[in-house]
């Protein structure tokens, strides 16, 4: 493997949190060679400046399949609290209309619920605890 396709998969690893291996394909190459070993790795930018312009792309796109995989890595990798990717979703839905904004808003929170609930069962030892009953 070259040096650029390992930068791409390091990169890779880095903005969406989980392990990535090498595939075949062309597809795969350009993304992995150019857009994460080449486009992602440029000075100038941190990865949380470029998770934000994604987001907002996505937002404005109504790719909200997408925003699936870059919520929780913001979240995972500490780039965005939950509090920001709210206003992110306030901010967000002025600019992409009332619609798109809801379903980012709906996102935002579900993913945070889920961040927040594996956070406790982490910290708590891997044991779930039922809050809804009383003790």
């Amino acid at each position: 493997m070259d040096e650029r396709r390992e930068r791409g998969l390091e990169m890779m690893r880095r903005v969406y949190g989980f392990e990535v291996g090498d595939s075949p394909g062309d597809f795969f190459g350009i993304t992995v060679d150019h857009l994460f070993g080449d486009i992602w790795t440029r000075p100038g930018l941190s990865v949380r400046d470029r998770r934000l312009l994604i987001l907002g792309v996505l937002a404005g796109q109504g790719q909200t399949d997408v925003m699936e995989l870059q919520i929780p890595a913001a979240l995972a990798n500490g780039e965005l609290s939950p509090d920001e990717l709210r206003e992110i979703a306030v901010f967000l839905t002025h600019y992409i209309g009332w619609p798109l904004g809801t379903k980012v808003s709906v996102q935002v929170d579900t993913h945070v619920a889920r961040h927040e609930k594996r956070a406790r069962r982490e910290r708590d030892g891997g044991q779930e605890r039922d809050t809804k009953r009383p003790r």
